[in-house]
Parts: C-alpha cells; sequence; structure tokens
C-alpha cells in the first residue's frame, strides 16, 4: 500500500480544515456565528501549522484559507441566503483580503515560535 507523500497529506489537512472553518461559519447556529469565531479558528490553524511545518504551511493554509471566501462567492453566484451583510462582491472582496492578512500573521507567528523554541544553534563555541 502507498502512502501519502507529504505534500498531498498537508493539502489534505488544509482542504479539510478550510471546508470545516467554512461550515462553521455558513450553518452553524442556523447560519449565526460571530465572526470572530471564525477568524479565531483561521488564526490557530495559521500557528499550528507555521509552528508544524514552518513554510511549508504556506499551500495547506491558502487551501484553508480560500474556502472561505469561496463558499461566499458560492452563495452568492446562486442567489442563496448568506450570512455576509451587505452580500456583495466588494464585501466578498474585504472578507478575503482580511482572512488573508489574518492567515499570514498566524503564519509568521507559528514560524516565529517554532524558531523561539527551537533556539538557536552555536557552532562556533
Amino acid at each position: 500500500m502507498k502512502m501519502p507523500s507529504s505534500i498531498s497529506l498537508r493539502l489534505a489537512i488544509g482542504l479539510i480544515v478550510g471546508a470545516s472553518i467554512a461550515s462553521v461559519d455558513n450553518f452553524a447556529f442556523g447560519g449565526e456565528a460571530s465572526p470572530i469565531v471564525i477568524v479565531g479558528m483561521l488564526f490557530l490553524f495559521a500557528a499550528l501549522s507555521g509552528l508544524i511545518w514552518r513554510a511549508r504551511a504556506a499551500l495547506p493554509l491558502a487551501i484553508a484559507w480560500i474556502c472561505l471566501p469561496m463558499a461566499h462567492v458560492l452563495k452568492h453566484l446562486l442567489h442563496l441566503p448568506d450570512t455576509l451583510h451587505p452580500n456583495t462582491y466588494a464585501s466578498i472582496l474585504k472578507l478575503g483580503a482580511f482572512t488573508l492578512l489574518v492567515a499570514a500573521i498566524g503564519l509568521g507567528l507559528g514560524i516565529a515560535s517554532r524558531r523561539l523554541f527551537a533556539g538557536h544553534r552555536t557552532d562556533n563555541i
């Protein structure tokens, strides 16, 4: 039996986490989840993935991040009710930019935390 490669495993994790966050955003509590919960979930995944995978976490994080704005784009295209108000492309773009910033900050903090916890090697001494 062939084992999944590291990149395919990270992509699958990113897709599962992204779909989970988007589903909480769209379906939890009758469609009304606090935005801070969604932002917190994305930030936590970004920080933990940066802590575990360092810069290799960028790809699964991008997959997880894109699930949030894409869920709103699909709902807008299908004329389905949405929790995003106003439900316009401009507000979806702002949501995408804000969540991208949150994901980038979380990733950076995760990578910095890994470096902080690992310490610096000094081979000269």
